[in-house]
């Protein structure tokens, strides 16, 4: 059985070009390769397929300047996941001591949009919304057709940054179920790491709580710990998931099939970064 392998990483595309490859949305357009830091990556095709029209290309939505910070950005899953089962089920790190699984398929909303092409999508708008206000961008996986990588690597592949941001959605079987929350190490791996990922935690929620609704099953703040997450497990800086709402409630499967909603989710997130950053 062949483990799935996390690409070396290499710089994420200039932000105006990765923001111009997702607003193409039903075309096929360059998307970031994940990783280091060089400037000759060749570009990945962005999936193509999301419901909604484009929307357009807004000015900058973070007013702080983040230069000289590095973001590392998880899309989770991967949209090849389900063709190597076997691959996939194989026994990694959890963090904690033990093992779990290298990683799932994901879910999807009611009409088959995937969990994994909506973290994708919103992953490259996060990303151009980041670098235009001067941060530096490393991604986990360089598209949406492979398998992987395992999810102890998405956590370890972030150790040269400032913070890990891992981009999912609920799957809850309830379709009353609504709202995003953002989950945390517990306990974490360090105090400082802790305290770090849940500071972190509370600006996403925050700046998500304007234009979206937090789940009330995880309190005020909706922010979930958890110990058994390998991603956040495995990572040696402040690091959170963000499930960004529930993909089998109808109004919040609208909004992430739609261009306009996804870029609303990014900017959100991106403000929560530069105000936990500021």
């Amino acid at each position: 059985m062949t483990r799935p392998r996390l690409p070396l990483r290499a710089a994420a595309l200039p932000a105006a070009a990765l923001l111009g490859a997702v607003l193409l949305g039903a075309c096929a357009a360059p998307a970031p390769a994940p990783g280091q830091r060089s400037t000759t990556v060749a570009a990945e095709p962005l999936p193509s397929g999301s419901s909604g029209s484009a929307p357009t290309a807004s000015a900058r939505v973070v007013d702080e300047d983040l230069t000289g910070t590095t973001i590392a950005i998880d899309p989770g899953h991967n949209g090849g996941n389900a063709k190597d089962p076997a691959a996939i089920a194989s026994p990694v790190p959890d963090g904690r001591g033990g093992e779990k699984a290298c990683n799932t398929t994901g879910t999807a909303t009611d009409s088959d949009y995937s969990e994994a092409e909506f973290a994708w999508e919103v992953s490259g708008l996060l990303a151009a919304d980041l670098e235009a206000a001067g941060a530096e961008v490393v991604l986990s996986r360089e598209d949406n057709d492979g398998v992987g990588p395992c999810v102890d690597e998405r956590g370890t592949f972030a150790a040269d940054a400032d913070a890990l941001v891992s981009i999912h959605a609920n799957g809850s079987e309830s379709t009353a179920a609504k709202g995003f929350h953002v989950i945390v190490a517990d306990p974490g791996t360090t105090p400082e790491l802790e305290t770090a990922s849940t500071a972190l935690a509370e600006a996403i929620s925050a700046a998500l709580a304007g234009p979206f609704t937090p789940n009330p099953a995880y309190g005020k703040d909706a922010i979930s710990p958890r110990p058994d997450l390998a991603g956040l497990n495995n990572s040696s800086v402040p690091a959170v998931i963000v499930e960004c709402g529930e993909m089998r409630n109808p109004e919040e499967a609208k909004a992430m099939e739609s261009a306009d909603g996804r870029k609303e989710y990014a900017e959100a997130i991106a403000r929560g970064v530069a105000d936990w950053l500021g």
